[in-house]
């Protein structure tokens, strides 16, 4: 007897949290044709919630959003035991070195500014994936 055994895989998903529609629209768009799953939140607060919902794969987070801002979150996400692993790469329009030291310090997983391409992003959310499969995390 021969056994076909299939991995199952589950498809990642990539929570947005982005206070400018037109930009978290064209994130969306761009990760949903490469195959993942996305959710949006347009406030730091409403991001930080959605997070401990759905645990995503990967946050793309903005630094500037209304309510708490996206190093506030970073500093949550990263001391929570439940939130700690998640892959976080900030995408914000603060690029002064000390903004990015900032960002990577706190825990960032990567860090890119705006204006960003979207196709380098992909690569990075790509990146980060790959660097939690070969820790093990989900």
């Amino acid at each position: 007897i021969i056994s076909n055994s299939k991995q199952v895989t589950s498809i990642p998903t990539i929570l947005i949290i982005e206070d400018d529609p037109t930009i978290a629209d064209l994130i969306q768009h761009k990760l949903e044709r490469d195959g993942y799953q996305t959710k949006i939140a347009t406030t730091g607060d409403d991001g930080l919630k959605l997070v401990r919902e759905i645990a995503p794969s990967v946050v793309i987070l903005d630094g500037m959003l209304p309510g708490m801002d996206g190093l506030e979150i970073l500093r949550t996400l990263k001391s929570e035991e439940d939130t700690k692993d998640i892959a976080v790469l900030m995408l914000t329009a603060r690029d002064l070195e000390h903004d990015v030291v900032s960002g990577l310090s706190l825990g960032a997983d990567d860090y890119m500014t705006k204006p960003f391409m979207p196709n380098e992003l992909s690569v990075r959310v790509k990146r980060l994936l790959a660097a939690k499969l070969r820790l093990g995390q989900n």
